[in-house]
C-alpha cells in the first residue's frame, strides 16, 4: 500500500457517549417504571437507539488510502466507503473548506461537490474526469494529495 492514515474524531466520540449515556439512561428509567401494559423498554424504541449509537460511531473515525488502483475511504468500522478509481481522476489538490460546508457524507450544491470528513476543514479536493469533485477531509493533506498526486500522473 503506498499510503494509509486513519483520523480520529474526538468531538463524534464526545457526542457519540453523550448520546450513549442518555439512551442508557432512558433504559434505565423505564425499566424502573411499575410494571403495567404499557411499562418498560419497547424492542422498536431500543432497536432505534442502538441503530443511532451506530451511525453515529462509524463517524468516529476516517481512513484514507491510496494503492495502485484506488483511493479509498472508509468511515469507521466500515459502514460507510467510497472508492475512487485513480485512472478516472484527472487532479488533487489541498483545500481548505470554509467551517460551514461541515462533516460527515453530503452532496454541496453550490460548489457542486461531495464532501467525506469528520474534522477540521483541511481536505484535499478531487477532480475527476468526468468533472465530478470531491473533498476529503484529512489531518496529512499534504501526505494524502502527494500519495494520489504520484499515483495518477
Amino acid at each position: 500500500m503506498k499510503y494509509s492514515h486513519t483520523q480520529m474524531s474526538y468531538p463524534m466520540i464526545l457526542i457519540t457517549l453523550i448520546v450513549w449515556a442518555l439512551f442508557m439512561w432512558a433504559q434505565f428509567v423505564t425499566r424502573l417504571e411499575p410494571t403495567s401494559a404499557n411499562s418498560g423498554a419497547n424492542f422498536g424504541v431500543t432497536a432505534v437507539m442502538v441503530l443511532a449509537v451506530l451511525a453515529l460511531a462509524s463517524f468516529i473515525t476516517i481512513q484514507v488510502s491510496v494503492d495502485e488502483r484506488f483511493v479509498r475511504v472508509k468511515f469507521g468500522y466500515g459502514l460507510f466507503r467510497k472508492r475512487f478509481l485513480l485512472s478516472e481522476i484527472k487532479s488533487a489538490k489541498v483545500v481548505k473548506s470554509p467551517w460551514y460546508y461541515g462533516w460527515g457524507i453530503h452532496y454541496w450544491l453550490w460548489p457542486q461537490m461531495w464532501i467525506y470528513s469528520i474534522s477540521g476543514l483541511d481536505a484535499v479536493e478531487i477532480v475527476l474526469k468526468n468533472e465530478a469533485v470531491y473533498r476529503i477531509g484529512s489531518d496529512e493533506v499534504e501526505k494524502l494529495e502527494a500519495a494520489m498526486t504520484r499515483s495518477i500522473t
